[in-house]
């Protein structure tokens, strides 16, 4: 194994209420592991009971960096206060460049049933902070797959292989791939040089080299170029596979806002409660 990873520190995910009584099982954004430079939270949403779910996530302010939300199973609906909505699906992911604010919501569009998901915070550069808030929501076959004997990758944000995603982010350079291993077999990958990069399982389990990876554990993959070999349990694997370029600035957050420094996050405060939050009604759409 490349000395990239030759030190496995495994986090496993910590239940926490969410929302409005939402359960979610977090790794970044935890006591444990505040953030993980660019990434500044990853929450997993796995649940068949609508209790874990139902009461969703009612309307809330973001400022300062960008969501994504990707969905595997179930259908959750989006509306924001620049009057866009939309229904990610199964497969389907959404990116939102928050920057300067939205106010927006996200609720389940079923009473039961398997609900399946991911939200990752990524950080902002102070000099984007306050940049247009933007936004895209792709459908499940809008995302390449490349297809291997013994993997698949679905490109969600990227770049693998010669394969590309409808998303780019272009000021962390951040990579999102859904792998599948097959049962015993290997799926090895190169990091981009000068990346934080980890990996999550949420299906099956696995090694990296002589240490067990279980089901809902986050590893670091360390920094700098380098390579990783993961090994798939005897009933297969499932894992996020997702590297960024660090930021290096100061992080002040306070809930959902993330700024440079705390007079920043004062008045991010004080925008939301006079309702001058929303700097920008130039609300930037790419909706394909």
């Amino acid at each position: 194994m490349d000395a990239a990873v030759n030190s496995v520190r495994i986090i496993p995910a910590v239940a926490v209420p969410e929302g409005a009584g939402v359960t979610v099982y977090r790794t970044i954004g935890s006591p444990v592991l505040r953030d993980y430079d660019p990434f500044l939270l990853l929450d997993h949403i796995s649940s068949d009971k609508p209790e874990d779910y139902k009461a969703g996530f009612p309307s809330h302010p973001h400022r300062g960096f960008t969501t994504f939300t990707y969905m595997i199973d179930g259908h959750m609906e989006h509306q924001d206060n620049m009057g866009n909505s939309g229904d990610l699906g199964p497969g389907s992911a959404q990116w939102m460049k928050a920057a300067s604010g939205i106010i927006h919501s996200e609720m389940p569009k079923q009473k039961n049933g398997l609900m399946r998901g991911f939200q990752l915070w990524i950080n902002l550069p102070a000099a984007h902070k306050m940049d247009h808030p933007e936004y895209q929501e792709y459908p499940a076959e809008a995302f390449p797959v490349v297809k291997m004997q013994d993997y698949t990758v679905k490109v969600l944000i990227g770049r693998f292989a010669d394969t590309n995603a409808p998303i780019t982010d272009e000021l962390t350079g951040v990579s999102y791939y859904d792998v599948r291993v097959q049962p015993g077999k290997h799926f090895q990958h190169r990091l981009p040089a000068g990346n934080n990069s980890f990996l999550y399982v949420f299906e099956g389990d696995g090694q990296l080299g002589e240490q067990r990876v279980p089901l809902h554990s986050w590893v670091p993959l360390g920094a700098g170029e380098g390579s990783f070999d993961f090994v798939a349990g005897k009933k297969g694997a499932r894992l996020l596979v997702v590297s960024g370029k660090p930021i290096g600035e100061p992080v002040a957050r306070y809930g959902p806002f993330v700024m440079n420094t705390r007079e920043q996050i004062d008045q991010a405060m004080q925008d939301f409660q006079s309702n001058n939050f929303v700097r920008d009604r130039a609300w930037i759409k790419r909706n394909q």
